[in-house]
């Protein structure tokens, strides 16, 4: 078998190509271990200042600027902000998404699809508080809905609490635990829209982060009981 076959069976690929008004286009192309799911990336030897692990470091960040000088979150994420940096959130674009199986397109605003890229890098890059997210790379699904994201989500974290259980832990069947998660995840997201205000970017960036911490948000509120009955009903078949 070939070097190439080999390398292919040890890596996931997502291509993102944006297509802006006017013409302009740029494809990234992210590359993630089949069995950690980290991103393989190149580093910079220039990375830009923002970058820096002590630009509005986020407060639960466990990370020493010592050991990381730079965030490694905002190290992967440069070209992509680079490339945005004259877009609006409303600006109309079109995105297509290609994946080792299928392929998606969508005409969209800015927002939309820059969100869809940028939830990759930030479960990907090494984030010790997002890396809790990553195992829902696997099985991404580009310009989800709220409701979409919700439920991948909860099954990510009940698998999580199965392989807790087999490796003789205490799992949280009740999901006590999730919110939690998602309030840490809130606060890098907050932290992350400080530090790309030191960019000087519009507003694309920013609001992508913007959307994906209104899923955050949307997953702590989703166990109020009342929201949860609207799934426990699509469950008949398994309920005695």
């Amino acid at each position: 078998m070939s070097d190439a076959s080999d390398q292919h069976r040890q890596t996931i690929s997502y291509r993102y190509t944006f297509i802006l008004e006017g013409g302009r286009e740029r494809a990234f192309e992210l590359q993630l271990d089949s069995r950690t799911l980290a991103l393989r990336t190149t580093p910079s030897e220039t990375p830009p200042e923002w970058t820096r692990l002590a630009c509005c470091k986020c407060p639960n960040c466990p990370l020493s600027e010592e050991d990381h000088p730079h965030c490694p979150i905002a190290v992967n994420i440069t070209d992509l902000v680079g490339f945005f940096t004259d877009a609006a959130s409303y600006d109309e674009i079109d995105v297509r998404i290609t994946t080792d199986q299928r392929s998606y397109m969508k005409h969209t605003t800015a927002t939309e699809a820059v969100s869809s890229l940028l939830g990759i890098y930030m479960v990907t890059s090494g984030c010790p508080i997002m890396d809790k997210l990553r195992p829902m790379v696997r099985f991404h699904l580009p310009l989800s809905t709220p409701d979409e994201t919700v439920f991948r989500a909860m099954a990510m974290y009940l698998v999580a609490q199965y392989f807790i259980s087999r490796h003789g832990g205490d799992p949280d069947w009740n999901l006590e635990k999730l919110p939690l998660i998602y309030r840490e995840v809130h606060a890098v997201n907050s932290s992350f829209m400080n530090r790309l205000h030191e960019t000087a970017v519009r507003d694309a960036s920013l609001n992508a982060i913007v959307r994906l911490d209104a899923f955050a948000s949307i997953i702590v509120m989703s166990f109020d009981f009342d929201q949860l009955e609207g799934i426990e009903a699509m469950f008949d078949a398994y309920l005695p």
